[in-house]
């Protein structure tokens, strides 16, 4: 076997090889042997419509990344723009699956009609704008031919999510590829800026209002049927930013404290072993999203890192919300904000709880703060700096591209 070929069989889905599941990367050797394509003169108009191709890296159920990937493509979508959805499945993920049954569970997972997901590159007919969405599938939009520009979607900063690894390493190298980075609050486009050199402007986390609102008289309790007893808490395990050991600690002491309060857990589909009473309502739809956190006293997400959309989903149906009081967070809603932000402690954060559970008035006042923040943030408005993002980026890759 050649030193390509069994490059290749070594990066092959080690499920169709019947080893251990382990991600591939191929697009990562073929940058590597090859470097990026060129870029292709950019002969449109600079101010009308846009040829734009995203590419999506493997894909679960319940993926707020995958969730802001789908909303700002159709808002972009409806600004006048052709968008196409094409599929990096690095994890390997989908490879066995039936297409058909891809293509369903995307648009059942994320709600979307009028995006087509892609399953592979075979059809691959161009662009004006290449637009990465994860650090894995960088290498892939670098190797792509027939573009006047990329761009990267950056949502969170993603060497964060992995011990010391290759992963890790990968994930830092995507910053400093000269991509003009979309970031996904100011924060993240300033670390961005100063500590990699990137290009990068930002767009505001939304929500999708028509799914995500109150509902009644925030100040009456009897009006929209909330419990004071009832406290969520967003228990993702399988995500670390989440910091799920450290909210269960918090929630371990408030049911000591309080113990008539009944606490509940979502966001993992398998049961965690949790030392209190508690219900575990595994992942969840929109829908019923919407309905429990309208019913809650208080809700709980941590954020190591960028802010969590469910924080805001939380804040946009009037439901008070306790978060860490980390560097994003604080840059993003302030000290005085209408989160509850605190130290990454668990007897600090169930003090937070606690506080709100025992001031009706304090939780009025946090639901009417986040409810105006969140009024703001649509994601037209969103979808509108990711448009500006892209044309930014055109200006400046097609001009180098001449």
């Amino acid at each position: 076997m050649r030193p390509a070929e069994a490059a290749r069989a070594l990066l092959r889905p080690a499920r169709a090889r019947g080893l251990q599941s382990a991600p591939t990367f191929d697009a990562q050797l073929e940058l590597a042997r090859r470097g990026p394509s060129p870029l292709a003169p950019f002969s449109g108009d600079a101010e009308g419509p846009l040829r734009i191709a995203a590419v999506i890296p493997s894909f679960r159920r319940g993926s707020g990344g995958h969730t802001t990937i789908v909303n700002l493509l159709e808002a972009v979508r409806e600004r006048g723009h052709e968008v196409s959805v094409w599929l990096e499945d690095c994890e390997g993920r989908h490879a066995r699956e039936d297409p058909h049954a891809t293509l369903r569970s995307f648009r059942e997972f994320y709600g979307t009609e009028h995006l087509e997901l892609r399953r592979d590159l075979r059809d691959w007919d161009g662009a004006d704008v290449a637009l990465a969405t994860g650090w894995q599938t960088v290498a892939r939009v670098l190797r792509l031919d027939r573009v006047s520009a990329r761009a990267y979607l950056v949502q969170d900063h993603e060497p964060e999510f992995y011990g010391t690894s290759a992963e890790a390493l990968w994930a830092r190298e995507t910053y400093g590829q000269g991509l003009h980075c979309v970031a996904a609050s100011a924060w993240l486009a300033d670390l961005l800026r100063e500590r990699y050199g990137a290009r990068a402007t930002h767009f505001d986390l939304a929500v999708d209002h028509a799914r995500y609102g109150p509902d009644g008289d925030l100040l009456s309790n009897a009006a929209t049927g909330r419990r004071e007893d009832l406290v969520l808490f967003y228990a993702r395990a399988i995500t670390p930013r989440r910091a799920v050991p450290l909210g269960l600690l918090a929630l371990a002491e408030l049911h000591r404290r309080r113990p008539e309060v009944e606490i509940v857990l979502y966001g993992e589909d398998r049961p965690l072993a949790v030392p209190f009473a508690h219900r575990n309502l595994g992942v969840l739809g929109a829908g019923e999203l919407a309905a429990l956190y309208r019913e809650a006293a208080v809700g709980m997400v941590l954020s190591l890192t960028n802010p969590s959309l469910v924080a805001l989903e939380m804040m946009a149906c009037g439901l008070p919300c306790v978060e860490l009081a980390s560097d994003s967070m604080l840059a993003s809603f302030g000290p005085d904000g209408p989160l509850a932000l605190a130290k990454p402690d668990p007897i600090a954060l169930c003090s937070e709880l606690e506080r709100l559970l025992a001031t009706p008035d304090r939780r009025a006042a946090a639901a009417e703060q986040g409810l105006a923040l969140m009024a703001r943030r649509t994601w037209e408005r969103a979808g509108g700096d990711l448009e500006s993002g892209l044309r930014a980026a055109l200006g400046t890759d097609a001009g180098s591209a001449r």
